[in-house]
């Protein structure tokens, strides 16, 4: 097996370090031993757009929020979804992250975060979704491994309910937070419909051809 090598790495505030590996031609971002993402495997990611626009269809001028940027798989699937008088703001704590994607990982990234429709803020996703009321149409979260803090204890707040109750505000009507995850969570499910939001839960696979480790994305619309 060629041997994983160490590109970089990069302190997260509040957190422990990322480190970007490679190996021959796949790339993986690890977190202390957490395998966080690794670019052979963005099946979920991109479902995490696909799955919300299916479920905006029809709403024109659509302003989507997609934090955090990670491989820039969630980003490229809305992308390519879009029409011309769409908004994506992507917010992304670390830019370490952002130069890989335009460094080492510039071939995987495509281009994506150079198109017109899209604003890069390099801030903490919470503090976005805090001063933008009425704003999206669709809040795409995956920058945990689930409903937790696990790259940074800050991040519990996302989803709290004071989290979710701000980004309940910072949607306009009918919008949608979507939330990804590495497993369910029952507990986190509730929040979500105590909260006042209408809840589906969606089971995808890690891999494009449909195999690999099953992922949950939440759907919550703003009623």
């Amino acid at each position: 097996m060629t041997p994983r090598e160490l590109i970089d790495t990069a302190e997260v505030p509040g957190g422990e370090p990322l480190r970007l590996f490679r190996r021959g031609g796949d790339f993986m971002i690890v977190l202390e031993r957490n395998e966080l993402m690794n670019s052979r495997m963005s099946g979920s990611e991109e479902a995490l757009a696909v799955m919300t626009l299916e479920r905006l269809a029809g709403r024109g001028a659509l302003h989507l929020l997609i934090g955090g940027y990670g491989m820039g798989f969630t980003l490229r699937a809305a992308l390519g979804m879009l029409a011309k008088d769409a908004r994506v703001t992507v917010a992304e704590l670390v830019p370490k992250i952002l130069e890989w994607a335009r460094g080492p990982m510039a071939e995987l990234a495509a281009g994506c975060l150079d198109d017109v429709r899209v604003s890069v803020i390099e801030d903490d996703v919470g503090r976005v979704i805090h001063y933008a009321p009425g704003q999206y149409d669709a809040i795409l979260l995956d920058v945990d491994n689930g409903p937790d803090g696990l790259t940074r204890p800050g991040n519990d707040g996302l989803y709290s309910m004071r989290g979710l109750a701000a980004a309940r505000t910072a949607l306009k009507p009918g919008g949608i937070l979507a939330v990804w995850s590495a497993a369910p969570d029952e507990r986190f499910a509730r929040r979500l419909r105590e909260a006042d939001f209408a809840v589906e839960e969606v089971a995808v696979r890690a891999r494009q051809n449909g195999k690999g480790p099953r992922h949950v994305i939440w759907f919550a619309t703003r009623r």
